[in-house]
C-alpha cells in the first residue's frame, strides 16, 4: 500500500513496516502475517494437521468396535481441524478485528473438548458406579500439587466426583457465553485484545475465563489424583498433557502476546489496530502447532487397540461408507451432553450415583480389559 509523502506515520507503524521513498510517495511494505509467504507456511502446516488428523478420526470410525469409549476420541480429535482451518482462515481474512468472529467458533469447541476428555476418562473405568465402587470412602491425601491441601482428613463421596464433572460442564457454558458477549462488545468499541482499561470488556472477561477455565482443569486434577493407579492401563498423563498443550498452552501463549502489545512490543499498522496484529501471529502459531498436535493426538489416542478382534464380512470387507456415516452421525449427537449436565447440576440427582451397565469386555494392548460392576 503506499500513501502520500505528507501524510503522517506513527512511530508505532513505523516500527511495524518497511518505509522506503519512491518518487515522491512513501511505500509501506506489509508485515510478515499480510504476505502470500505467511499465508502459504501456515497452509501447508494446517493442511498436514488436516490429513493426518482426519485419516485417524476415519480409522477410529472404520473400527468403531467400541463406541463408548470411540465417542469421545472422535470428539476430541475435532479439536485440530477446527483450531487449525479456522486459524488459517482468520490469516486469510488478515483484517481487523475480524478475527474475534473466527476465534469465536474455535472458542466454543475448545471448552467441548474439555468436557469430552473427562467423559472419556470416566468410560474408561466404566462409569460413575464403577468409579465410586473403586474410590468411595478412601481418604483423601493432602497435596500442594494437585490442590489438595485443603481436603486433608476428608474421604472421597460422590459430591467429589460431582464436583469434577460441574467444573467441566461449567466451562462448556462460560466460554460460549464469553464468546457471545465478545462479539457484543466488539462492534460498539468496547472489546480489544489487550485493553486492560476499566471501560474495556477485555479486562472482565480475562478475568472471569481464567477462573473458569482454572476450575474446569482443577476438576480435571482432582479427577486425575483421586484414580490415577486405575487409569495408569490407559496412559492418562501423555493424553492429559496433550490436550492441556493445545487449549490451555494456547490461551497463555494468547496472553503473553497481549502483554507484548501492551508493551508496545507489538504495534498497530494502517488499516488493523494492534489486538489483531497480536491475534494475527497467535493465529499463525497455531496453525504450526496444530501439525504437531496432530501427531500427538495420533499417539495418545491410537486406533489400533479397537482393531483386535473386529470381524470382516465373507468378502473381506469391514466397513461401508453407510456404517461409517452412521457412526460420525452417534459421535455428534449432543444428547448425552444434555442429559449428562441435568443430572449433574439437578438437586434431585445431587447424592444420586449413575449406574451405567458395563459393556462386553475387549482386548486392549492384547490383554483382556475386565470392566469392574457394582450393584448399587
Amino acid at each position: 500500500m503506499s500513501v502520500p509523502l505528507g501524510s503522517e506515520i506513527t512511530d508505532a507503524s513505523a516500527e511495524s513496516l518497511n518505509v522506503s521513498a519512491t518518487n515522491g510517495t512513501t511505500i509501506l511494505s506489509p508485515i510478515f502475517l499480510q504476505t502470500v509467504g505467511a499465508q502459504t507456511i501456515s497452509g501447508v502446516f494446517v493442511w498436514a494437521a488436516l490429513l493426518i488428523t482426519c485419516h485417524q478420526i476415519y480409522l477410529h470410525l472404520c473400527y468403531y468396535t467400541s463406541p463408548a469409549e470411540q465417542r469421545w476420541i472422535v470428539r476430541i480429535l475435532f479439536i485440530v481441524p477446527i483450531y487449525a482451518f479456522d486459524s488459517w482462515l482468520s490469516l486469510l481474512f488478515f483484517h481487523d478485528m475480524y478475527y474475534v468472529y473466527f476465534d469465536s467458533v474455535r472458542n466454543w469447541y475448545e471448552a467441548f473438548v474439555i468436557y469430552n476428555f473427562l467423559s472419556l476418562f470416566y468410560e474408561y473405568l466404566g462409569g460413575e458406579s464403577n468409579i465410586m465402587a473403586e474410590i468411595r470412602g478412601q481418604p483423601i491425601k493432602s497435596s500442594l500439587l494437585y490442590g489438595t491441601c485443603c481436603l486433608g482428613g476428608k474421604t472421597y463421596t460422590i459430591g467429589i466426583l460431582r464436583f469434577c464433572k460441574q467444573a467441566t460442564l461449567q466451562f462448556c457454558a462460560v466460554k460460549p457465553l464469553m464468546s457471545v458477549i465478545t462479539l457484543i462488545l466488539q462492534p460498539f468499541g468496547k472489546y480489544s485484545d489487550g485493553d486492560f482499561r476499566p471501560d474495556s470488556g477485555y479486562l472482565y472477561i480475562t478475568i472471569i475465563y481464567n477462573i473458569s477455565i482454572t476450575l474446569a482443569l482443577y476438576g480435571l486434577v482432582l479427577f486425575y489424583f483421586a484414580t490415577k493407579e486405575l487409569l495408569s492401563p490407559y496412559e492418562p498423563v501423555w493424553k492429559f498433557l496433550t490436550i492441556k498443550s493445545v487449549i490451555f498452552l494456547s490461551f497463555w501463549q494468547g496472553v503473553v502476546l497481549a502483554i507484548l502489545e501492551k508493551g508496545g512490543v507489538i504495534s498497530s499498522i494502517p488499516g488493523s489496530s494492534a489486538g489483531t496484529v497480536s491475534a494475527g501471529y497467535q493465529n499463525f502459531l497455531i496453525c504450526i502447532e496444530m501439525f504437531l498436535a496432530s501427531m500427538a493426538l495420533r499417539y495418545a489416542f491410537p486406533h489400533t487397540v479397537y482393531m483386535t478382534g473386529f470381524q470382516t464380512d465373507g468378502y473381506g470387507r469391514s466397513v461401508t461408507m453407510q456404517s461409517i456415516s452412521s457412526s460420525l452421525k452417534e459421535t455428534i449427537n449432543p444428547k448425552d451432553i444434555m442429559n449428562d449436565a441435568i443430572h449433574n447440576f439437578h438437586p434431585q440427582y445431587q447424592q444420586y450415583t449413575q449406574y451405567t451397565a458395563p459393556p462386553p469386555p475387549l482386548p486392549v494392548n492384547g490383554f483382556l480389559r475386565l470392566d469392574q460392576s457394582s450393584d448399587f
